[in-house]
C-alpha cells in the first residue's frame, strides 16, 4: 500500500470520527452518550491536526477539549441538579425577554465602544516572535513546568469538588 493511500485512509477515518461523534453529541437523549460523542469528535479533530503536521495543536486539542472540557461536563452531570430540582427553577417568558433585551443592549454598547476606539500599538509590542513554533517551544521549554503545574492544580480542584459533593450526597445533605 502506498504512503499517499495510507494517509488518505487516515484522513477519511478522522473525518468519519468527527462526523459520527458530532451526530452522537447532538442527537443523543442521554447526556453521558452526548459527552462521549463530543470527545470522539474532539479526538478526530486532534487527528486532523496530526494529519496536517501540527502535533502541538493536536496535543492542545486533547489536553484542553477532551481532557478538560469533557471532564468538566461529566463532573457537571455528576454533581448537577435532578430534573425535579430543575423544574423548580423554570424560566418564564418575562425572564427570557429581559435576558434578550439585556444581551442586545450589551452587544450594542460593546460594538459602539469597539468601533469608536482609536487603537494604537503599545510601546515595545511587536518585537518578539509570535509564530506558532515559537509559542510551542516556549510552552514546552521555558514555561513547561508552569504549564504542567497549572494542569495539576486544575485536576486537584476538580477531584476535590467531586469528592466534597459526593460525600455530601451520600450523607443526605443535598
Amino acid at each position: 500500500m502506498a504512503y499517499g493511500t495510507l494517509t488518505e485512509i487516515f484522513f477519511y477515518l478522522f473525518i468519519i470520527m468527527i462526523v459520527f461523534g458530532a451526530l452522537v453529541a447532538v442527537s443523543s437523549p442521554i447526556l453521558m452518550k452526548a459527552v462521549m460523542g463530543l470527545a470522539m469528535a474532539m479526538f478526530g479533530t486532534a487527528g486532523l491536526y496530526l494529519y496536517l503536521n501540527s502535533p502541538f495543536l493536536a496535543l492542545m486539542q486533547i489536553l484542553i477539549y477532551v481532557g478538560a472540557v469533557c471532564i468538566m461536563i461529566v463532573f457537571g452531570i455528576m454533581v448537577g441538579y435532578t430534573p425535579k430540582q430543575l423544574a423548580a427553577y423554570a424560566i418564564g417568558p418575562k425572564n427570557t425577554i429581559l435576558a434578550l433585551v439585556t444581551s442586545l443592549l450589551t452587544l450594542g454598547v460593546l460594538q459602539l465602544g469597539l468601533s469608536r476606539t482609536q487603537w494604537v500599538q503599545a510601546q515595545g509590542a511587536g518585537g518578539g516572535d509570535c509564530s506558532l513554533a515559537a509559542l510551542g517551544e516556549a510552552l514546552m521549554t521555558r514555561y513547561g513546568l508552569a504549564f504542567e503545574l497549572i494542569s495539576v492544580v486544575l485536576m486537584i480542584a476538580m477531584v476535590g469538588a467531586v469528592a466534597i459533593t459526593w460525600n455530601g450526597k451520600r450523607r443526605g445533605l443535598k
